[in-house]
């Protein structure tokens, strides 16, 4: 048994995904979460800048005693080379793995979409994972660079017809293709999956990263034994490097509670910028 937290880290809102999946199947845990709100986003970067700001992110976790870390990003998933992992003494995953694991078992016929950030897409991470695991495997990618900041200002209403506009732009690539199956390859994109399956329609399967991460870190705390067994509700605390209330405005309307209290400001430029072997 472990009671330490689980440290959850995105560029934003967009790892609330995650944190919603993990209080549904782990609600002893406790959770700390990292936004870092005043570099949102990270899917218009370098690599190199996504990897320094993946490694100050991580440091800030490990300086709260976190038992296991997600990095709820779908760009930094795709970015943080294995020597970067390799450093961390605990329990790590990404959102790019468990998605295209969940994909290549829900397509029937191995036709499968990927939307992402430009950087995800750009990198070919998504595509490169798959096939490793179903040769037969045909991806077709697409970028929505207009999602993250949307999302992060409150577009998210299903009825909003700006986020349904850029959808139906982003998403007709995919209309009258033999996808069965899409990849929200960045985990700001299932707070509006509701407009995305409405476009796409029935015949195609939305693959949710925050739904098979949190079933990911679930194993791997099983796994290590470092499940937490009491049986009080886990805490929640959250981390933001810009604005706590527009965080705590919008990811309260995400998570279904008010997150008012819980949300504090802090200095992500103080942590290093490489991980330490």
């Amino acid at each position: 048994m472990d009671t330490k937290p689980i440290g959850v880290f995105d560029s934003g809102l967009g790892g609330l995904t995650v944190v919603k999946e993990l209080k549904k199947i782990l609600p002893h845990e406790n959770i700390i979460y990292f936004g870092d709100t005043g570099r949102v986003p990270y899917g218009t970067r370098g690599r190199d800048t996504v990897v320094k700001y993946a490694c100050q992110d991580i440091n800030f976790l490990l300086s709260q005693n976190v038992k296991m870390i997600i990095a709820a990003c779908g760009t930094v998933s795709a970015s943080l080379p294995q020597s970067v992992i390799s450093c961390l003494s605990l329990p790590f995953t990404g959102v790019l793995l468990p998605a295209a694991q969940a994909a290549c078992v829900t397509s029937l016929n191995g036709k499968i979409g990927v939307i992402g950030t430009a950087t995800t897409i750009k990198s070919g991470a998504y595509g490169k994972a798959m096939r490793s695991i179903r040769n037969d495997a045909v991806i077709t990618g697409n970028a929505c660079p207009l999602f993250v900041p949307l999302i992060e200002n409150g577009y998210i209403q299903p009825d909003n017809q700006i986020i349904r506009l850029i959808a139906e732009n982003y998403l007709k690539i995919f209309k009258g293709s033999d996808i069965d199956t899409l990849i929200l390859g960045c985990t700001h994109f299932p707070i509006i999956r509701p407009v995305i399956a409405d476009i796409l329609g029935d015949a195609v399967s939305l693959i949710d990263p925050g739904e098979e991460t949190a079933r990911v870190a679930a194993a791997l705390l099983t796994k290590e034994h470092k499940l937490n067994m009491t049986k009080e509700p886990g805490s929640c605390h959250f981390y933001v490097s810009d604005s706590t209330e527009s965080f705590a405005e919008n990811g309260g309307l995400f998570l279904g509670e008010s997150i008012t209290d819980q949300v504090e400001r802090i200095s992500i430029e103080n942590y290093p910028t490489q991980l330490e072997q």
